[in-house]
Protein backbone atom coordinates (compact mmCIF):
# COMPACT_ATOMS: atom_id res chain seq x y z
CA UNK A 1 0.00 0.00 0.00
CA UNK A 2 3.22 2.24 0.86
CA UNK A 3 4.06 1.67 -2.82
CA UNK A 4 1.15 2.77 -4.10
CA UNK A 5 0.12 6.02 -2.03
CA UNK A 6 4.09 6.86 -2.46
CA UNK A 7 4.99 6.14 -5.87
CA UNK A 8 8.26 5.82 -6.28
CA UNK A 9 10.45 2.47 -5.43
CA UNK A 10 14.26 2.14 -5.44
CA UNK A 11 15.46 -0.69 -8.02
CA UNK A 12 18.08 -2.75 -7.69
CA UNK A 13 20.94 -3.54 -10.43
CA UNK A 14 20.39 -6.78 -12.34
CA UNK A 15 16.86 -7.08 -10.82
CA UNK A 16 14.71 -9.70 -13.18
CA UNK A 17 12.26 -7.52 -15.48
CA UNK A 18 9.02 -8.75 -13.94
CA UNK A 19 9.61 -8.14 -10.12
CA UNK A 20 11.12 -4.82 -11.48
CA UNK A 21 8.03 -3.80 -13.82
CA UNK A 22 5.86 -5.27 -10.73
CA UNK A 23 8.15 -2.80 -8.32
CA UNK A 24 7.96 0.33 -10.53
CA UNK A 25 4.36 0.22 -12.18
CA UNK A 26 1.52 2.41 -11.12
CA UNK A 27 -0.94 -0.39 -9.42
CA UNK A 28 -3.59 2.17 -9.27
CA UNK A 29 -3.59 3.18 -12.34
CA UNK A 30 -3.56 -1.20 -13.90
CA UNK A 31 -6.20 -1.54 -10.95
CA UNK A 32 -8.14 1.10 -12.37
CA UNK A 33 -7.69 -0.58 -16.02
CA UNK A 34 -8.57 -4.25 -14.90
CA UNK A 35 -11.79 -2.39 -13.09
CA UNK A 36 -12.92 -0.85 -16.28
CA UNK A 37 -12.06 -3.95 -18.27
CA UNK A 38 -14.42 -6.18 -15.71
CA UNK A 39 -17.38 -3.56 -16.02
CA UNK A 40 -17.26 -3.94 -19.94
CA UNK A 41 -17.59 -7.59 -19.79
CA UNK A 42 -20.66 -6.76 -17.32
CA UNK A 43 -22.28 -4.53 -19.39
CA UNK A 44 -21.56 -6.42 -22.28
CA UNK A 45 -23.61 -9.38 -21.08
CA UNK A 46 -26.71 -7.44 -21.13
CA UNK A 47 -25.68 -4.55 -24.20
CA UNK A 48 -24.64 -7.01 -26.68
CA UNK A 49 -26.91 -10.13 -26.46
CA UNK A 50 -30.19 -7.60 -29.09
CA UNK A 51 -27.46 -7.98 -31.95
CA UNK A 52 -26.16 -11.38 -31.49
CA UNK A 53 -29.84 -12.37 -32.02
CA UNK A 54 -30.21 -10.05 -35.21
CA UNK A 55 -27.58 -11.24 -36.60
CA UNK A 56 -28.20 -15.15 -35.88
CA UNK A 57 -25.36 -15.78 -33.24
CA UNK A 58 -25.17 -17.14 -29.83
CA UNK A 59 -26.92 -15.00 -27.15
CA UNK A 60 -22.95 -14.41 -25.34
CA UNK A 61 -20.85 -14.38 -29.03
CA UNK A 62 -20.01 -10.72 -28.72
CA UNK A 63 -19.43 -11.01 -24.88
CA UNK A 64 -16.67 -13.80 -25.67
CA UNK A 65 -15.43 -11.81 -28.68
CA UNK A 66 -14.69 -9.29 -26.20
CA UNK A 67 -13.46 -11.85 -23.54
CA UNK A 68 -10.71 -12.51 -26.33
CA UNK A 69 -10.31 -8.84 -27.34
CA UNK A 70 -9.76 -7.70 -24.14
CA UNK A 71 -7.24 -10.46 -23.16
CA UNK A 72 -5.25 -9.36 -25.94
CA UNK A 73 -5.05 -5.51 -24.98
CA UNK A 74 -3.81 -6.59 -21.76
CA UNK A 75 -1.28 -8.69 -22.56
CA UNK A 76 -0.32 -5.85 -25.04
CA UNK A 77 -0.66 -3.38 -22.17
CA UNK A 78 1.44 -5.51 -19.99
CA UNK A 79 4.30 -6.29 -22.28
CA UNK A 80 4.51 -2.99 -23.60
CA UNK A 81 4.39 -1.22 -20.46
CA UNK A 82 7.84 -3.31 -19.36
CA UNK A 83 9.86 -1.55 -22.12
CA UNK A 84 11.92 1.24 -21.19
CA UNK A 85 10.64 4.85 -23.20
CA UNK A 86 13.48 4.72 -25.65
CA UNK A 87 12.36 0.79 -27.04
CA UNK A 88 8.25 2.58 -27.03
CA UNK A 89 9.29 5.55 -28.70
CA UNK A 90 10.93 3.22 -31.60
CA UNK A 91 8.24 0.83 -31.46
CA UNK A 92 5.96 4.27 -31.84
CA UNK A 93 7.50 5.57 -34.87
CA UNK A 94 7.16 1.93 -36.98
CA UNK A 95 3.71 1.70 -35.51
CA UNK A 96 2.91 5.13 -36.08
CA UNK A 97 3.96 4.64 -39.60
CA UNK A 98 2.37 1.48 -40.15
CA UNK A 99 -0.93 3.02 -39.64
CA UNK A 100 -0.79 6.04 -41.36
CA UNK A 101 0.03 4.09 -44.52
CA UNK A 102 -3.15 2.07 -43.52
CA UNK A 103 -4.82 5.20 -43.46
CA UNK A 104 -3.99 6.74 -46.05
CA UNK A 105 -5.08 3.21 -48.28
CA UNK A 106 -8.62 3.22 -46.81
CA UNK A 107 -10.29 5.51 -49.75
CA UNK A 108 -8.97 2.33 -51.89
CA UNK A 109 -9.34 -0.72 -49.64
CA UNK A 110 -11.64 0.54 -46.78
CA UNK A 111 -15.21 0.05 -45.89
CA UNK A 112 -17.76 2.00 -44.03
CA UNK A 113 -20.05 -0.84 -43.43
CA UNK A 114 -23.26 1.56 -44.40
CA UNK A 115 -22.61 4.15 -41.60
CA UNK A 116 -21.17 6.66 -44.15
CA UNK A 117 -17.56 6.57 -43.18
CA UNK A 118 -15.23 5.03 -44.44
CA UNK A 119 -12.95 3.82 -41.64
CA UNK A 120 -12.40 0.17 -41.71
CA UNK A 121 -10.71 -2.40 -43.23
CA UNK A 122 -12.73 -5.95 -43.27
CA UNK A 123 -10.95 -9.03 -42.68
CA UNK A 124 -14.42 -11.35 -43.12
CA UNK A 125 -13.65 -12.26 -39.38
CA UNK A 126 -12.79 -8.99 -38.14
CA UNK A 127 -12.68 -5.48 -39.07
CA UNK A 128 -9.70 -3.04 -38.07
CA UNK A 129 -10.27 0.58 -37.94
CA UNK A 130 -6.42 2.29 -38.29
CA UNK A 131 -7.20 5.55 -36.65
CA UNK A 132 -7.17 3.66 -33.17
CA UNK A 133 -3.87 2.54 -33.81
CA UNK A 134 -2.41 6.11 -35.49
CA UNK A 135 -3.29 8.15 -32.30
CA UNK A 136 -1.09 6.48 -29.60
CA UNK A 137 1.72 6.33 -32.36
CA UNK A 138 1.19 9.70 -33.22
CA UNK A 139 1.49 11.32 -29.50
CA UNK A 140 4.71 9.53 -29.26
CA UNK A 141 6.31 11.13 -32.65
CA UNK A 142 4.87 14.15 -32.54
CA UNK A 143 6.24 14.16 -28.49
CA UNK A 144 9.19 13.08 -29.81
CA UNK A 145 9.84 16.62 -32.41
CA UNK A 146 8.56 18.27 -29.80
CA UNK A 147 11.10 17.44 -27.18
CA UNK A 148 13.49 17.80 -30.00
CA UNK A 149 13.19 21.21 -30.71
CA UNK A 150 14.45 22.23 -27.35
CA UNK A 151 17.68 20.86 -27.67
CA UNK A 152 20.71 23.19 -28.53
CA UNK A 153 20.69 23.22 -32.40
CA UNK A 154 18.43 20.79 -32.40
CA UNK A 155 15.52 20.11 -35.38
CA UNK A 156 12.62 22.24 -35.67
CA UNK A 157 10.53 19.54 -33.86
CA UNK A 158 7.68 21.86 -33.09
CA UNK A 159 6.73 22.96 -36.73
CA UNK A 160 7.44 19.44 -37.87
CA UNK A 161 4.85 18.01 -35.70
CA UNK A 162 2.61 20.74 -36.21
CA UNK A 163 2.73 19.77 -40.13
CA UNK A 164 2.66 16.02 -39.05
CA UNK A 165 -0.61 16.56 -36.89
CA UNK A 166 -2.49 19.05 -39.87
CA UNK A 167 -1.70 15.97 -41.78
CA UNK A 168 -3.49 13.51 -40.11
CA UNK A 169 -6.36 15.43 -39.36
CA UNK A 170 -7.56 16.25 -42.66
CA UNK A 171 -7.00 12.75 -43.77
CA UNK A 172 -9.59 11.67 -40.73
CA UNK A 173 -12.00 14.91 -41.84
CA UNK A 174 -11.88 13.15 -45.09
CA UNK A 175 -13.56 10.02 -44.02
CA UNK A 176 -15.43 11.88 -42.25
CA UNK A 177 -14.17 10.96 -38.70
CA UNK A 178 -14.44 14.12 -37.02
CA UNK A 179 -14.28 12.84 -33.09
CA UNK A 180 -10.95 10.96 -34.14
CA UNK A 181 -9.93 14.03 -35.85
CA UNK A 182 -10.40 16.94 -32.84
CA UNK A 183 -9.01 14.10 -30.21
CA UNK A 184 -5.90 14.03 -32.39
CA UNK A 185 -5.46 17.71 -32.43
CA UNK A 186 -6.46 18.14 -28.62
CA UNK A 187 -3.59 15.74 -28.16
CA UNK A 188 -1.36 17.81 -30.18
CA UNK A 189 -2.66 21.16 -28.74
CA UNK A 190 -1.85 19.63 -24.76
CA UNK A 191 1.34 18.24 -25.50
CA UNK A 192 2.14 22.10 -27.64
CA UNK A 193 1.01 23.95 -24.34
CA UNK A 194 2.90 21.77 -21.89
CA UNK A 195 5.96 22.39 -24.06
CA UNK A 196 5.60 26.38 -23.40
CA UNK A 197 3.22 27.53 -26.10
CA UNK A 198 2.42 30.64 -26.10
CA UNK A 199 -1.15 31.91 -25.34
CA UNK A 200 -1.89 33.39 -28.49
CA UNK A 201 -1.38 30.97 -30.56
CA UNK A 202 -3.36 28.63 -28.63
CA UNK A 203 -6.02 31.08 -29.19
CA UNK A 204 -5.30 31.52 -33.32
CA UNK A 205 -5.57 27.83 -33.07
CA UNK A 206 -8.88 27.62 -31.24
CA UNK A 207 -10.20 29.97 -33.74
CA UNK A 208 -9.17 27.93 -37.09
CA UNK A 209 -10.83 24.86 -35.27
CA UNK A 210 -14.26 27.18 -35.01
CA UNK A 211 -14.12 28.20 -38.52
CA UNK A 212 -13.09 23.89 -39.52
CA UNK A 213 -16.39 23.08 -37.79
CA UNK A 214 -17.92 26.11 -40.04
CA UNK A 215 -17.03 25.00 -43.09
CA UNK A 216 -17.79 21.03 -42.57
CA UNK A 217 -20.88 22.15 -41.25
CA UNK A 218 -21.97 23.82 -45.02
CA UNK A 219 -20.31 21.32 -46.88
CA UNK A 220 -20.57 17.78 -44.81
CA UNK A 221 -24.00 16.46 -44.90
CA UNK A 222 -23.08 14.14 -42.23
CA UNK A 223 -21.56 16.81 -40.03
CA UNK A 224 -24.46 18.95 -40.29
CA UNK A 225 -26.99 16.27 -39.67
CA UNK A 226 -25.45 15.59 -36.02
CA UNK A 227 -24.85 19.40 -35.17
CA UNK A 228 -28.44 19.85 -36.00
CA UNK A 229 -29.86 17.32 -33.88
CA UNK A 230 -27.73 18.15 -31.43
CA UNK A 231 -28.75 21.57 -31.31
CA UNK A 232 -32.46 21.08 -31.66
CA UNK A 233 -34.00 21.43 -28.02
CA UNK A 234 -36.81 18.59 -29.40
CA UNK A 235 -35.19 14.91 -29.20
CA UNK A 236 -36.72 12.51 -31.27
CA UNK A 237 -37.71 9.71 -28.97
CA UNK A 238 -36.95 6.95 -31.77
CA UNK A 239 -32.92 8.55 -32.59
CA UNK A 240 -30.26 7.20 -30.73
CA UNK A 241 -30.14 10.33 -28.54
CA UNK A 242 -33.82 10.27 -27.49
CA UNK A 243 -33.92 6.19 -26.45
CA UNK A 244 -30.44 7.08 -24.47
CA UNK A 245 -32.12 9.87 -22.71
CA UNK A 246 -34.80 8.27 -21.90
CA UNK A 247 -32.98 5.33 -20.21
CA UNK A 248 -30.75 7.31 -18.34
CA UNK A 249 -33.69 8.25 -16.87
CA UNK A 250 -35.36 5.48 -16.51
CA UNK A 251 -32.20 3.94 -14.47
CA UNK A 252 -32.37 6.89 -11.73
CA UNK A 253 -30.33 5.93 -8.71
CA UNK A 254 -30.05 2.41 -8.28
CA UNK A 255 -31.57 1.29 -11.95
CA UNK A 256 -34.21 -1.03 -12.79
CA UNK A 257 -31.76 -4.17 -12.26
CA UNK A 258 -30.22 -6.46 -14.36
CA UNK A 259 -31.13 -7.51 -17.49
CA UNK A 260 -34.47 -5.51 -17.08
CA UNK A 261 -33.11 -2.85 -19.15
CA UNK A 262 -35.09 -2.36 -22.64
CA UNK A 263 -33.07 0.48 -24.04
CA UNK A 264 -30.16 -2.31 -25.51
CA UNK A 265 -33.25 -3.67 -27.89
CA UNK A 266 -33.81 -0.12 -29.43
CA UNK A 267 -30.43 1.19 -29.76
CA UNK A 268 -28.16 -0.35 -32.28
CA UNK A 269 -25.25 1.16 -30.95
CA UNK A 270 -25.76 0.21 -27.33
CA UNK A 271 -22.79 -2.43 -26.83
CA UNK A 272 -20.01 0.78 -28.14
CA UNK A 273 -21.06 4.02 -28.32
CA UNK A 274 -23.85 4.47 -25.97
CA UNK A 275 -22.66 1.67 -23.37
CA UNK A 276 -23.18 4.26 -20.73
CA UNK A 277 -26.85 4.66 -21.26
CA UNK A 278 -27.16 0.58 -20.76
CA UNK A 279 -25.04 1.23 -17.45
CA UNK A 280 -27.13 4.16 -16.06
CA UNK A 281 -30.70 1.91 -17.33
CA UNK A 282 -29.98 -1.14 -15.40
CA UNK A 283 -27.20 -0.42 -12.63
CA UNK A 284 -28.46 3.69 -12.47
CA UNK A 285 -26.60 6.01 -11.28
CA UNK A 286 -24.20 4.57 -9.12
CA UNK A 287 -21.97 2.62 -11.70
CA UNK A 288 -21.29 5.53 -13.78
CA UNK A 289 -20.24 7.57 -11.12
CA UNK A 290 -17.97 4.29 -10.55
CA UNK A 291 -16.78 4.53 -14.14
CA UNK A 292 -16.07 8.22 -14.33
CA UNK A 293 -14.23 7.85 -10.80
CA UNK A 294 -12.05 5.19 -12.39
CA UNK A 295 -11.29 7.34 -15.30
CA UNK A 296 -10.57 10.03 -13.23
CA UNK A 297 -8.31 8.16 -11.10
CA UNK A 298 -6.21 7.15 -14.43
CA UNK A 299 -5.97 10.46 -15.61
CA UNK A 300 -4.72 12.27 -12.19
CA UNK A 301 -2.32 9.95 -10.87
CA UNK A 302 -0.82 9.78 -14.15
CA UNK A 303 -0.29 13.27 -14.51
CA UNK A 304 0.90 13.65 -10.99
CA UNK A 305 3.55 11.04 -11.66
CA UNK A 306 4.62 13.10 -14.63
CA UNK A 307 4.54 16.04 -12.67
CA UNK A 308 7.81 14.38 -11.41
CA UNK A 309 9.42 13.33 -14.74
CA UNK A 310 12.38 15.69 -15.62
CA UNK A 311 12.80 13.52 -19.11
CA UNK A 312 10.34 16.43 -21.80
CA UNK A 313 9.92 13.76 -23.94
CA UNK A 314 8.56 11.43 -21.23
CA UNK A 315 6.62 14.21 -19.81
CA UNK A 316 5.26 15.54 -23.30
CA UNK A 317 4.00 11.74 -24.41
CA UNK A 318 3.16 10.63 -21.07
CA UNK A 319 0.31 13.85 -20.97
CA UNK A 320 -1.04 13.69 -24.53
CA UNK A 321 -1.79 9.77 -23.99
CA UNK A 322 -3.46 10.22 -20.69
CA UNK A 323 -5.25 13.63 -22.01
CA UNK A 324 -6.58 11.83 -25.38
CA UNK A 325 -7.39 8.53 -22.85
CA UNK A 326 -9.28 11.12 -20.52
CA UNK A 327 -11.30 13.25 -23.31
CA UNK A 328 -12.23 10.14 -25.20
CA UNK A 329 -14.09 8.55 -22.33
CA UNK A 330 -15.67 12.38 -21.51
CA UNK A 331 -16.77 12.62 -25.39
CA UNK A 332 -18.41 8.92 -25.03
CA UNK A 333 -20.49 9.73 -21.75
CA UNK A 334 -20.99 13.72 -22.87
CA UNK A 335 -22.69 11.98 -25.83
CA UNK A 336 -24.95 9.74 -24.55
CA UNK A 337 -26.27 12.64 -21.89
CA UNK A 338 -26.33 14.79 -24.69
CA UNK A 339 -23.48 17.19 -23.75
CA UNK A 340 -22.30 16.67 -27.01
CA UNK A 341 -23.08 16.25 -30.51
CA UNK A 342 -22.78 12.59 -31.73
CA UNK A 343 -19.21 11.31 -32.55
CA UNK A 344 -18.97 7.56 -32.85
CA UNK A 345 -16.80 7.04 -30.21
CA UNK A 346 -16.07 4.25 -27.71
CA UNK A 347 -15.69 4.06 -24.52
CA UNK A 348 -12.34 2.87 -23.70
CA UNK A 349 -12.26 -0.35 -22.12
CA UNK A 350 -15.77 -0.74 -21.71
CA UNK A 351 -16.79 -0.45 -25.01
CA UNK A 352 -17.11 -3.89 -27.64
CA UNK A 353 -14.77 -3.52 -29.98
CA UNK A 354 -11.57 -4.92 -31.37
CA UNK A 355 -9.21 -2.29 -32.46
CA UNK A 356 -10.27 -0.03 -29.41
CA UNK A 357 -9.44 -2.54 -26.83
CA UNK A 358 -6.53 -3.46 -28.64
CA UNK A 359 -5.02 0.09 -29.23
CA UNK A 360 -6.51 1.41 -25.75
CA UNK A 361 -4.55 -1.24 -24.24
CA UNK A 362 -1.13 -0.66 -26.39
CA UNK A 363 -1.82 3.49 -25.24
CA UNK A 364 -2.01 2.45 -21.57
CA UNK A 365 0.91 0.73 -21.73
CA UNK A 366 3.02 3.06 -23.31
CA UNK A 367 1.74 5.54 -20.22
CA UNK A 368 2.42 2.99 -17.87
CA UNK A 369 5.98 3.01 -19.02
CA UNK A 370 6.55 6.57 -18.73
CA UNK A 371 5.22 6.56 -15.32
CA UNK A 372 7.22 4.04 -14.13
CA UNK A 373 9.09 4.98 -10.96
CA UNK A 374 12.73 5.94 -11.80
CA UNK A 375 15.41 7.12 -10.08
CA UNK A 376 15.66 10.99 -11.00
CA UNK A 377 18.57 12.12 -9.24
CA UNK A 378 18.73 15.43 -6.97
CA UNK A 379 18.55 18.91 -8.36
CA UNK A 380 21.95 19.49 -7.54
CA UNK A 381 23.34 16.48 -9.44
CA UNK A 382 20.83 17.98 -12.26
CA UNK A 383 22.97 20.66 -12.24
CA UNK A 384 26.30 19.36 -11.65
CA UNK A 385 25.71 17.41 -14.66
CA UNK A 386 24.72 20.07 -16.98
CA UNK A 387 27.98 22.24 -15.44
CA UNK A 388 30.22 19.08 -16.46
CA UNK A 389 28.20 19.10 -19.89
Amino acid sequence: MTEMVYGAVPTHVGEPTLPKWWRTVDKWTLSCVLGLFVVGLLLGLAASVPLAERNGFDNFHYVQRQAVFGSAALVAMVMTSMMSPTLVRRLAVIGFACAFVALAMLPVFGTDFGKGAVRWYSLGFASVQPSEFLKPGFVVVAAWMIAASQHINGPPGKLWSFGLCVTVVLMLAMQPDFGQACLVLFGWGVMYFVAGAPMVLLVAMAAVVVLGGMFAYANSEHFARRIDGFLNPDVDPTTQLGYAADAIREGGLFGVGVGEGQVKWSLPDAHTDFIVAVAAEEYGLVLVLILISLYATIVVRSLFRLMRERDTFIRLAGTGLVCMFGVQAMINMGVAVRLLPAKGMTLPFVSYGGSSLIAGGIAVGMLLAFTRSRPQGGIADLLRGHERG
